[in-house]
């Protein structure tokens, strides 16, 4: 066995297994192993959209919860431990990270992404070595590596999955199944390491273990973390040393040291060089070449599938050679691109993620949005420093005009540039309205009305959720008679009306949901009062007000991105689950419930008792 000659080398440590996972520990115990178990405290609140690829998340994440328990141990313990071990799994699929569910219907919503699919399960796991060093002080040098296995769901019935997850085995289990119970009913095929997706790579951790104690290994441990005791038994503040980054990969799985993401010290005592801050300064040019690459439609020519060269692109939208070159080049260091060498030429094409969702033809397109964030919020936000100092929307000052609504200027302009904004909330919406309109078990209402519903993209998507529901969508003339150019060509749209009117003037169509996606967050307060008042009004006992925006974390820290929209400086605000629930309740809707998608929305249910 791969681990015996390692066991020896063990023999009188204290190794630490730093999760609660009875799995992982099962898994270490069925091969002989003796360790301790000291559950991590470290919250699992990594930004994704930090990392490059869902493995270097889970790494990351591995990595955090053993320093946690290795640097916790010395001063709440009592004692150092001398290995601590980390791992953290993640399913992922169509470019989504999928962990462990938060209910019933977050599970479902996973299952039903992996049906008939194969997907990705990615395990990051860190080993850390701690040292006591002469001065009190313990020096942490972290090993780390992660694997993947490919794994192919069957085609599955509702009544199957739902079974499933009646069971209760989802609700603990990344992605929402696991394999090595009933969930194995669900997997039609495994390649790769079977224990990974139970939730550790037994064989890869030991050799990594081979490496480290039989003398392969001096050049892969990296010291990330050397703290000293102060008299009061506490930690003094650490001082961090970075290493450089091995590599190695084949047959999906990758070893190497850890560079950690916050600045550092070198043993020099110079301040080593800050990554977040340098990947902050370059975002606005990454944004600034999807811009460009999709106004130019470079993704809608890469979509033959074999591919162009840089001067077949140049050709096609009349542009330099030169510049398309370094365009693409860039899309491709974005993940964007692929670019293949064939013989002396090499040929661009797009991703699969740029295929699904930058072809301004595909059904999941964001392509109207990006245009709309290039053409709109980049002058906006170009002119950011004033709206701090003012605290007032810079439109004005970016477009010569001041609308007097927020969609004034978008609204009652040209039919082309309606469309155009149009065409922007239609992509943002497709996008979101599958996960909001399963966000909740809504069949039991029979008639919906979506209140500022625009195009119709969250309505249809409501149809197709629930066929014994009919959708009105509320807007005002100016958008409704634009509807035809939105609507669905592969869908029964009959249960889908259009009436036209203003929210905050006009009488609301009868309905018992009613539905406010993106709407809250862009008005007043007294406007929000006075439209869910007007909501609170028109529902009768049993009804319902179905509120989709992004929500803030508890304490405001997150998500980014909603943070980030708050700057645009509306005079709406952003909100979190209780503060909506707060909201809520105060207009008569007494039993409130929220949900996290994982997508651009969340969602908030009140129901009128």
């Amino acid at each position: 066995m791969v681990l015996n000659p390692v066991i020896s080398k063990l023999a009188g440590k204290l190794v630490v297994l730093a999760s609660a996972s009875p799995r992982r520990r099962e898994i270490l115990t069925n091969v002989g192993l003796r360790f301790e178990v000291v559950p991590s405290w470290f919250k699992e609140t990594l930004d994704k959209s930090l990392f490059g690829s869902p493995q270097d998340y889970a790494v990351e994440t591995a990595k955090q919860k053993a320093l946690e328990v290795a640097k916790r141990m010395p001063f709440k313990h009592l004692k150092t431990p001398d290995i601590v071990i980390g791992a953290d799994t993640v399913v992922t699929v169509d470019g989504l990270i999928l962990e462990k569910p938060v209910d019933k219907q977050d599970a479902y919503r996973m299952l039903s992404r992996l049906n008939g699919k194969e997907h990705s399960v990615f395990t990051g796991v860190a080993i850390i070595l701690c040292h006591e060093k002469e001065g009190k002080n313990i020096e942490y040098n972290a090993v780390d590596f992660y694997e993947e296995t490919r794994v192919k769901f069957a085609d599955l019935s509702e009544e199957m999955l739902w079974e499933y997850i009646h069971s209760g085995e989802p609700m603990d289990k990344a992605g929402g199944y696991g394999i090595q119970a009933l969930g194995g009913m669900l997997v039609e095929y495994v390649h790769g390491d079977f224990l990974n997706v139970v939730g550790f790579p037994l064989n890869h951790f030991c050799k990594q273990l081979n490496k480290i104690f039989n003398g392969s290994a001096g050049t892969l441990a990296v010291p990330v973390d050397r703290t000293s005791r102060t008299a009061d038994g506490g930690p003094d503040r650490p001082s961090r040393r970075e290493g450089t980054t091995e590599a190695a990969q084949a047959s999906g799985r990758a070893e190497r040291t850890q560079i950690a993401a916050e600045p550092e010290r070198r043993a020099g005592g110079s301040t080593a060089f800050p990554h977040r801050i340098a990947h902050l300064l370059d975002g606005f040019k990454a944004s600034k070449a999807l811009f460009a690459a999709s106004a130019l439609k470079v993704f809608d020519l890469l979509d033959a599938g074999h591919g162009l060269t840089a001067v077949q692109v140049a050709e096609k939208i009349a542009a330099s050679v030169v510049g398309v070159e370094r365009l693409l080049d860039a899309a491709v260091s974005l993940g964007l691109l692929e670019k293949v060498q064939r013989g002396e030429v090499a040929v661009y094409r797009n991703t699969e993620e740029a295929s699904r969702y930058l072809i301004s033809t595909s059904d999941l397109s964001l392509h109207g949005y990006i245009v709309h964030s290039n053409d709109v919020l980049w002058p906006l936000f170009t002119h950011l420093e004033h709206g701090v100092r003012e605290g007032s929307s810079q439109h004005e000052r970016a477009f010569g005009k001041q609308p007097q609504d927020l969609f004034q200027d978008a609204y009652y302009s040209s039919e082309e540039r309606k469309l155009r904004f149009l065409d922007a909330m239609h992509s943002i919406s497709k996008v979101t309205a599958g996960d909001v309109a399963t966000a909740f078990d809504l069949s039991g209402f029979r008639t919906a009305c979506d209140v500022g519903g625009c195009t119709g993209a969250m309505a249809y998507e409501f149809a197709k959720a629930y066929p014994g529901m009919s959708i009105t969508v509320f807007d005002l003339p100016a958008v409704i008679e634009l509807n035809h150019h939105f609507q669905p060509h592969d869908q029964d749209c009959s249960r889908v009306t259009f009436v036209a009117g203003d929210f905050f003037k006009d009488d609301l169509p009868k309905a018992d949901l009613y539905i406010l996606a993106r709407i809250l967050h862009d008005w007043s307060d007294d406007k929000v009062h006075i439209l869910l008042r007007k909501l609170s009004e028109a529902c009768s006992p049993g009804g319902a007000v179905l509120v989709s925006e992004i929500l803030l974390e508890e304490g405001r820290r997150g998500p980014r991105r909603a943070l980030l929209q708050a700057l645009s400086m509306t005079p709406g605000s952003q909100r979190s689950g209780s503060e909506y629930c707060l909201l809520l309740k105060a207009h008569g809707f007494s039993q409130v419930h929220v949900r996290h998608t994982g997508n651009f929305l969340d969602a908030v249910l009140g129901v009128r008792l």
